[in-house]
């Protein structure tokens, strides 16, 4: 086996807005595993600032390399026992979300025949659409309502808004305007706060979004503050989604301590961030067995990352829209056989 990686800078078309900032590019780093003649392709990606592995190019790409090289000597050494075996004997790389959800996906792709196909299912022959929300970036009001003008358009009936970096009197103008147009009945609201809310306002805020219907919202405080998000899933007349709340944590007794002890209504799980392929498996688990709901979504990944996860979320029968419907972000993205449409994704049939 031998391997190659191509750094890939994603420039975004319009600057993406959250509560951590603006982002412009996003740097992914392109994996190929070959061996005798077959080609396996997965992304490696990360988010700067929220993937816990990164701190510099140079010293990512090292490790990069290193995870790398070291899973090809055990394959070559144990070609039988496969990527599961080698995380089970090499814990350390569960340290190392994007890598592993990275080297995961080219081993699957290479498994079944190198044609990008990550998972043999249903999706992935082009027999099953997914339901997926639109997304709507934090700006301006006025541009904010033209994002979701632009998903009502394009037949999604779930958005998801960044909320909790504007004027927190233009946030709820914004909601007042879609809800005085369009009501429960016809849009479901999804909010994201990425951690941004202050942990001892967070539940009057919470009190005030009531009014306009909001599905979930996701991370409304910053992570760490398990007894504060109790508390806040306790009492919130808003389901709230734990996302950045499960970034680093790697080991399955501690995932389940975690949910037990904060009993979110919801989970996100980017493979990327949240342990890879292997790692989000067990977030599942953990949720169901607590009867708690859960949905993947991208971690901002090229096509080549959005399309493994779509396939990851096509061995689940799971009714919850996705969040897959990052695909058109980007002014380089790689071509892609995934198509949108009405709120659905799903892949073109060979």
């Amino acid at each position: 086996m031998k391997y190659t990686i191509q750094f890939l800078s994603l420039n975004f078309k319009t600057p993406a807005g959250t509560s951590r900032g603006y982002l412009l590019t996003k740097p992914s780093w392109i994996l190929t595993l070959e061996n005798d003649g077959i080609e396996g392709i997965g992304e490696i990606s990360i988010i700067d600032g929220l993937s816990p592995e990164f701190e510099n190019i140079p010293a990512f790409e090292k490790n990069v390399h290193n995870f790398i090289q070291h899973f090809i000597a055990f394959y070559n050494k144990y070609p039988d026992k496969g990527i599961n075996h080698f995380i089970q004997e090499n814990p350390e790389i569960k340290k190392y979300p994007s890598i592993l959800f990275g080297l995961e996906s080219a081993y699957l792709d290479l498994q079944n025949g190198g044609k990008e196909k990550y998972f043999l299912n249903e999706f992935t022959e082009g027999k099953k659409s997914i339901p997926i929300n639109g997304l709507v970036w934090m700006g301006e009001a006025s541009y904010m309502l033209e994002q979701v003008e632009d998903k009502i358009l394009q037949g999604f009936n779930t958005i998801k808004l960044k909320v909790g970096a504007l004027d927190w009197e233009k946030e709820i103008q914004i909601l007042e305007t879609i809800r005085s147009q369009y009501d429960k009945s016809k849009i479901t609201i999804r909010l994201d706060a990425n951690g941004a809310f202050d942990a001892t306002k967070a539940l009057e805020k919470l009190e005030t979004l009531k009014e306009f219907d909001i599905h979930s919202i996701e991370q409304p405080i910053k992570p760490g503050l398990i007894e504060s998000m109790t508390q806040i899933c306790q009492q919130s007349q808003i389901p709230i989604a734990l996302d950045e709340e499960l970034i680093g944590i790697t080991l399955i007794e501690d995932k389940e301590r975690l949910i037990q002890e904060i009993k979110p209504q919801y989970i996100i799980l980017k493979p990327s961030l949240h342990g890879g392929i292997s790692g989000s498996q067990e977030w599942i688990t953990c949720a169901e067995k607590q009867n708690i709901n859960w949905w993947m979504t991208s971690a901002l990944e090229s096509n080549i990352g959005l399309n493994t996860i779509a396939q990851f979320a096509g061995e689940y029968e799971n009714p919850l829209p996705q969040g897959l419907g990052t695909g058109s972000l980007y002014t380089n993205n790689v071509p892609s056989d995934l198509t949108v449409e009405a709120g659905f994704i799903f892949k073109k049939r060979d």
